[in-house]
Order: C-alpha cells, then sequence, then structure tokens
C-alpha cells in the first residue's frame, strides 16, 4: 500500500511533467503506477491537486466463523507451554494431543498462535539452525599474497588406514608452496608446514592470507599462534560448504586423478611422499595449468609467464602472416592472465570472466 504522502508526491510529479508537455500515461509509467491509477486517487477533487487516502486499512472486516475464540486461542498457547510439549514444536505436539484423542487445532494454526504470542522460537536445547556470512574475499594480483591449504586423506596398505596430505597452494601461480605427509592430523604438523613454506618463498615481511577450512588443524592453538607470529592473516570457509575454498579441493583432485596414481594404496608412509614430491615436481615445473593459459605454476611464479605467452603470439602471428586465410578472426588470446580472487563479493571486479571473446596479443600489448 502507498501512503497519502507518498501519493501527493507522486501525482505532484505526474502534474509537472503533463505540465511541461509530457504525457500523462508515460509520466506515470516512469513512476511505476497506471493512468488508471492516477485518476482514481485524484476522482474526488481532480485538478484540485487533492489526493484520496488508502481506506483499506481503516475497513473492517468481519471475524471468520471458523476462527478461534480467545478462549481457545489461550488453551493452546497452555498446552504448548505445559512441561510436556515446552520443548516439542507443533508437529509434535498435535499428533501426540490426537493420540489422546483431543483436537484443539491445525500445526499451522498452532505455528501461528505460537508467532502471534512471541513464543515460535527454537525448541529444545538444540541451538537453531545459524547461517553465516560468505567469507571474505581475497585478491591476488601475485605470488605470495593468498595461500589455501587443506588436508586430504591418501590410502594405506589396508582398508581403513589412512596417511594425510597437508598441501599448500598458492592461488595466483596455483604453485604448490609446501607439502607434507603424517600418520595424523594436528595442529602441530600445520604450524610446521606454515613455517617451512613461508622461510622457502621467503615472504616473512609480506602480507599473506591463508585461507582454510574449520577443521581442527586449520583452528588448533599452535596453528593460531604460529599465524600471528608470522603476521599471516587467517580465513576460513563456512562450515561444510567446500566451495569457499576451491583452488585446494581442485588440486585434491588432480593428484588424485593421476595415471599413476596407485589404486591399491600405498604400501608406507616412505612410499605415499615419494610419490608427493614427484606429483608436486610434476605439478609445479611441468603441468601446463589451463587456468593460466597453460604456462607452469613456477613460470608465473617466478614471473616467467609474460615472455612465453608473448613468445607463443609471435608464433601464432607469424602463422597467420603466413597463411592469413585459415583465420577468420584474430589469433588466439596468449595475454597473461590477471589478478585472481577468493571468493569475491558480488560487486567485485573480476579482470577477466571466464566466458570474455578472446582478443589478439597486440591489442592488449603482448607483442612488441
Amino acid at each position: 500500500m502507498i501512503s497519502t504522502p507518498d501519493r501527493r508526491n507522486a501525482v505532484a510529479l505526474i502534474d509537472e511533467a503533463v505540465n511541461s508537455g509530457a504525457r500523462r500515461p508515460k509520466a506515470c509509467a516512469e513512476l511505476g503506477i497506471s493512468d488508471r491509477t492516477y485518476r482514481r486517487w485524484t476522482a474526488p477533487g481532480e485538478g484540485t491537486g487533492e489526493v484520496t487516502a488508502d481506506q483499506r486499512p481503516f475497513v473492517e472486516r468481519p471475524t471468520p466463523a471458523n476462527a478461534l475464540s480467545d478462549e481457545e486461542r489461550q488453551a493452546v498457547l497452555d498446552v504448548c507451554n505445559e512441561p510436556e510439549f515446552a520443548s516439542l514444536p507443533p508437529s509434535q505436539i498435535v499428533p501426540r494431543l490426537a493420540d489422546r484423542g483431543v483436537y484443539l487445532a491445525s500445526e499451522a494454526t498452532v505455528y501461528r498462535l505460537l508467532r502471534a504470542a512471541g513464543q515460535a522460537e527454537h525448541r529444545g536445547r538444540a541451538k537453531a539452525p545459524v547461517r553465516r556470512a560468505k567469507p571474505t574475499g581475497h585478491k591476488a594480483t601475485g605470488p605470495c599474497q593468498v595461500w589455501t591449504w587443506d588436508i586430504s586423506w591418501l590410502p594405506g596398505p589396508i582398508r581403513g588406514l589412512f596417511f594425510h596430505l597437508y598441501l599448500i597452494v598458492d592461488i595466483y601461480s596455483r604453485k604448490i608452496v609446501g607439502w607434507e605427509v603424517h600418520e595424523s592430523e594436528t595442529a602441530e604438523h600445520a604450524a610446521a608446514l606454515v613455517r617451512r613454506a613461508v622461510l622457502a618463498e621467503g615472504c616473512m615481511t609480506s602480507p599473506l592470507v591463508l585461507h582454510a577450512d574449520n577443521g581442527s588443524p586449520m583452528k588448533g592453538a599452535t596453528m593460531t599462534a604460529t599465524l600471528e607470529a608470522l603476521g599471516i592473516l587467517a580465513s576460513f570457509s563456512r562450515p561444510r560448504v567446500s566451495n569457499d575454498n576451491p583452488f585446494s579441493e581442485a588440486l585434491f583432485r588432480t593428484c588424485k586423478y593421476r595415471p599413476e596414481w596407485p589404486r591399491n594404496g600405498f604400501e608406507t608412509i616412505d612410499a605415499a611422499r615419494a610419490w608427493v614430491r614427484a606429483f608436486v615436481a610434476w605439478y609445479n615445473t611441468e603441468h601446463r595449468h589451463s587456468a593460466l593459459r597453460f604456462v607452469t605454476p613456477a613460470a608465473r611464479h617466478q614471473g616467467e609467464e609474460v615472455e612465453i605467452l608473448r613468445a607463443r603470439g609471435r608464433v601464432y602471428e607469424a602463422a597467420r602472416a603466413a597463411n592469413p586465410t585459415r583465420w577468420s578472426g584474430p589469433t588466439r588470446c596468449w595475454a597473461p592472465k590477471g589478478p585472481v580472487w577468493l571468493n569475491p563479493d558480488k560487486d567485485a571486479t573480476v579482470t577477466e570472466p571466464a566466458n570474455a571473446p578472446e582478443t589478439p596479443m597486440a591489442a592488449v600489448g603482448g607483442l612488441p
């Protein structure tokens, strides 16, 4: 319902537009109302600027014949507040009363009466579901700015026995900057891994965000103290939401779908460590990552991608110059990828959407 002051403002704006030469239906449409609504509002005093007030809130509505009386409503509330039913929802109360041959009201009516009485809260000792806000988005414009990490299980020699793979990945370059395999999940192992990764990458004095899920190794006291000592900002996913840590999840999938993955598990923890060591070497230095214009994570991490992609662009431009009839449009885009976002906000500016059209290297400064 539109209040009377808002009606007056709308009528005044429409009249002003009409006096300036606009058509009244068009002016009404700009405010989201119809010309018929305008005429209904101004019918009693057309041309005088008077506007009728909305009478719907003041109309007396008859009480439905099947409505509960005040005594019946109070009886329902009294029953719901009895010690026997105080911790039960209406969906449990109504059937229990029916088993005793008692019917007071339907479940919907009981819910409505509890809501009107301010008692429609979670009944029982368990906490009500909590809607958690999305994690803060982080933007990486270079290496050693945003890392994510997680722990995955590696199958052991017998069913039910697992080793635990700790992996830290830089989201900008996708480089694995730290890894370990242990027989257990502890905050101490995680803290030691983070310290070694920071020392290896030489980013002790640079601001760094480390994102993880909500597991106990991620939030343990030892891990928390280590991050504070290193000046690392901790970021966490929402409980049971794997999409908040997509880079680590995708890396584990790449790891476990390698052709050489042992289908019968690892015989020993040393065998697991040897396999992971070989995988990390392949992933960082040989694997052409599809999200990085097919350069290796190590090349992007070390700043070598620009020259690599520029050389590819020259190859394509030379091939097009040698046989231009084979190209109906620009050559493949070999421009370096821009910044990388972790859990970006809706209003965050993404440099390049996934479906962006490809542009020639010369158009983005990729060719000299």
